[in-house]
């Protein structure tokens, strides 16, 4: 298995480490996930290494072109230093990945891969890179999300000059750290509450992550945790609650598709869906109504007829109950359905909702 710069600094903190793509990672330490998930959803601040996921700088004339071809986003247009949320799509309109592109000039953008989906992105990615353009792998950086409450306060008393009280929801920005390392800062994260993603050389990582465990209020979290957490936004997960058959209008992600776009791959199947509005199928959330923990292929039956089944699900920490997200006959399911989860040969009562369950604390909708 791959190991990531942080590796031994998770072993060292009691991490129980588990195979995720490819990369031995920790899956929670000694407190467990469900105290993992509290302690961030609590007004504390969480570190995740997440250095498996792929960081790459596109650079080259017509590089925004280039990504209006690759995703149905607009990148021609999008401001420097704003952080695009985005799917990559192929020519049948499916998703073959979801991830993040940052504008840093209109030649020049940092992107962040899936760790599962990295090789395939990759491939295809070089596949239709035009000759002048260069793809690049940041092999040398580790990637450190720190999210929570109290992210902005803590992360401040690190940097050589600046202040991330000025760095806006989904934006990016190049800071120094009090040693002079220089690091990419992005306010972004999948937990939901506010908080930063660090790219920082992977010979300063483990002290950076060392440093910032200093504080009472920061403590290491594990993939277990990070799954729920965004699980409670409704945020999806790449290989569960998206692939290469889902359209983004279908995952609920037409929001990503931009009007002033229409060259990408998939256009004319994923612009039609916009547009009438009429999916094979559509993402929505499901709440169980009593005890049971409803998880992925879990079938849900309204009127004694399966309308759908779960993509993702678990047990939801803030609400006390079993939630999960999944594809749904949109003739036959609607938000406010009462339907029934199958558990274990069980029916147990259930609503369709929003996939979204717990309310975003991002800078941008603080009060």
């Amino acid at each position: 298995m791959k190991k990531t710069a942080l590796n031994q600094a998770h072993q060292d903190q009691g991490g129980k480490m588990v195979e995720f793509a490819g990369y031995s990672m920790p899956v929670q330490y000694a407190d467990g996930m469900l105290k993992e998930h509290e302690w961030v959803r609590g007004g504390n601040v969480g570190l995740f290494d997440v250095s498996h996921m792929g960081q790459f700088f596109l650079e080259g004339e017509n590089s925004a072109e280039f990504l209006n071809k690759i995703t149905p986003s607009n990148f021609i247009i999008a401001k420097p230093n704003l952080a695009k949320y985005t799917v990559l799509t192929n020519a049948e309109g499916g998703i073959i990945d979801d991830l993040i592109i940052t504008k840093i000039t209109d030649e020049k953008f940092f992107i962040v891969l899936n760790a599962a989906c990295k090789e395939k992105d990759m491939a295809w990615i070089n596949k239709n890179l035009p000759s002048n353009l260069s793809f690049k792998e940041l092999d040398d950086r580790s990637l450190i999300a720190i999210q929570g409450a109290k992210a902005e306060e803590i992360l401040n008393t690190f940097l050589q000059e600046g202040n991330l009280v000025d760095l806006p929801y989904m934006n990016m920005g190049i800071y120094n750290l009090k040693n002079g390392e220089e690091i990419i800062v992005s306010r972004t994260g999948y937990t939901g509450e506010d908080g930063f993603e660090v790219s920082v050389a992977n010979n300063q990582a483990e002290q950076f992550w060392l440093d910032l465990c200093k504080y009472d209020s920061v403590n290491p979290i594990g993939l277990g945790a990070r799954d729920s957490l965004r699980l409670e936004m409704g945020y999806p997960l790449y290989g569960h609650d998206l692939d290469d058959t889902t359209s983004p209008v279908e995952a609920g992600l037409g929001w990503v598709v931009s009007k002033s776009n229409d060259g990408f791959f998939g256009s004319v199947r994923i612009k039609k869906e916009k547009e009438t509005g009429e999916v094979a199928r559509k993402r929505l959330g499901v709440k169980l109504l009593e005890k049971g923990i409803a998880r992925e292929e879990t079938q849900i039956k309204k009127d004694g007829e399966i309308i759908g089944k779960l993509s993702s699900g678990g047990f939801s920490p803030n609400l006390k109950v079993s939630i999960g997200q999944g594809y749904f006959d949109p003739s036959k399911a609607t938000i406010g359905d009462n339907v029934v989860a199958i558990v274990r040969n069980r029916e147990i009562p259930a609503v369709l909702t929003s996939p979204v369950f717990v309310e975003a604390k991002t800078k941008s909708n603080k009060k």
